[in-house]
C-alpha cells in the first residue's frame, strides 16, 4: 500500500514578479528580501512606514504580493493597508501579515491572508506566498 504522501501532487511554486514589504525592522526586511529573491522573485520593494507604502502603491499599483507589518514606524494600524488593497478586487495581490501582535489585527482583516507571528522563518512566509492561489470549486469547473 502506498503512503498518502506519494499520491499528492507536488505544490507548484510560481515565481512572483514584484513583492512589496511593509516592514520597519531592517533585519527582517533584508531576510525576507533575500528569501524572495532566492525563490525567483523579480523585484522586492521595502517600505518602512505606512506613508511610504501608500506612496509605492499609488506609483506602482501592480504587485503580486504584499507582506504587512501591523506596527509600522509611523502607524500602529498597518493592517489597514490590507483593507485598501482589498478594494483592488479579485485580482488583488496576495497578502501575508508579519507581526508580534496578531491579536491587533481585526478578525475580518485577518481572514485576508496568513499571519506569521514574529519571530518566524522567512522561508515559510515565502513558500506560502509562492504556492499559488488556491482555486475554489467554481474556478476549477470554469477553468
Amino acid at each position: 500500500m502506498k503512503s498518502s504522501s506519494t499520491n499528492r501532487k507536488p505544490v507548484r511554486r510560481k515565481p512572483l514578479r514584484r513583492v512589496l514589504l511593509a516592514e520597519d525592522d531592517p533585519i527582517l526586511a533584508m531576510a525576507l528580501e533575500d528569501a524572495f529573491l532566492r525563490a525567483g522573485t523579480g523585484a522586492v520593494v521595502i517600505c518602512q512606514t505606512m506613508q511610504a507604502t501608500m506612496r509605492e502603491l499609488e506609483q506602482q499599483s501592480r504587485c503580486d504580493a504584499i507582506v504587512i507589518d501591523v506596527h509600522l514606524g509611523d502607524r500602529d494600524d498597518g493592517w489597514a493597508i490590507a483593507e485598501l488593497v482589498d478594494l483592488l478586487g479579485p485580482r488583488r495581490p496576495r497578502i501575508a501579515f508579519s507581526t508580534a501582535s496578531p491579536q491587533d489585527i481585526p478578525s475580518a482583516i485577518a481572514e485576508m491572508g496568513p499571519i506569521f507571528e514574529k519571530p518566524y522563518d522567512p522561508e515559510l512566509l515565502v513558500k506560502e506566498l509562492t504556492a499559488g492561489r488556491k482555486r475554489g470549486l467554481i474556478a476549477r469547473l470554469l477553468g
